[in-house]
């Protein structure tokens, strides 16, 4: 055997020396990392009530979109997409060259110890024109589809963790009466603004609801994130809720 191939050994023993007491770090079974336990996360439910109040029953969320998850960057992005969608962009002022009046010089040049000028309309002068004021244009803009649909279930698992998402059986109304959608209301001891969402909406709750102010009614296919986060409690009909995942193309 050679100095070198003796040189190795003693380096490699060296090394496998343990550092840390007189534990053996080495061996394979304290290499291992205990895996820890995680529980499955249970099925999220809402509860159905009927048109009188009485809890009837309650329906099982798909686990794999109501996991109770919040994406609050995709929530701000939809709504502030959606604000400046809802702005006119119609505010005008006029420039300078915009203001009637102004052609003729008010006075001369030199020799009046004034500071010259060559208009009473412009900026500096007062009835003359805006610098660098609003005028109309289209503040409209988009953003991808994907966080669209990731806002709007984000805003459902924030109603559903609040507990303010319940299910109604059906909304039937006799007459298209105001006191009657008020009734059901009143039965759910809903409080503040109050969202309906149904799987379709006929006339009669279409005209029974509008005079409400705190209630606001929608089809499952027309809803938004804003109309979710706006309101205090969100109330689905059953077969809304069986439709919601057409809405993620599931």
């Amino acid at each position: 055997m050679t100095a070198k191939e003796k040189k190795k050994r003693e380096v490699k023993k060296e090394v496998s020396v343990p550092i840390f007491g007189s534990e053996d770090f080495n061996a394979p079974g304290k290499r291992i990392k205990k895996a820890k336990k995680t529980e499955p996360k249970k099925a999220l439910s809402v509860p159905v009530f009927n048109s009188k109040g009485a809890r009837i029953a309650k329906f099982e969320l798909d686990g794999k979109l109501f996991n109770g998850e919040i994406n609050k960057g995709a929530l701000y992005q939809f709504v502030r997409m959606y604000n400046a969608n809802q702005r006119r962009g119609t505010a005008s002022t006029k420039t300078r060259s915009d203001v009637s009046g102004g052609g003729k010089k008010p006075w001369r040049q030199k020799g009046t110890g004034r500071a010259r000028a060559g208009s009473s309309r412009s900026p500096l002068w007062r009835g003359g024109g805006k610098v660098f004021g609003p005028h109309p244009r289209d503040f409209h803009y988009d953003i991808p589809k994907k966080i669209k649909k990731l806002a709007l279930l984000s805003s459902l698992n924030s109603k559903i963790s609040d507990e303010k998402l319940i299910g109604i059986d059906v909304i039937a109304l006799t007459e298209p009466k105001t006191k009657e959608f008020q009734a059901i209301v009143d039965a759910l001891k809903l409080e503040g603004r109050s969202l309906f969402v149904l799987d379709a909406i006929d006339e009669k709750a279409k005209r029974a609801s509008r005079n409400i102010k705190s209630v606001t009614l929608k089809n499952y296919k027309d809803f938004n994130p804003v109309d979710v986060l706006s309101c205090n409690t969100l109330v689905m009909s059953k077969a809304a809720l069986e439709k919601i995942p057409e809405r993620f193309d599931l």
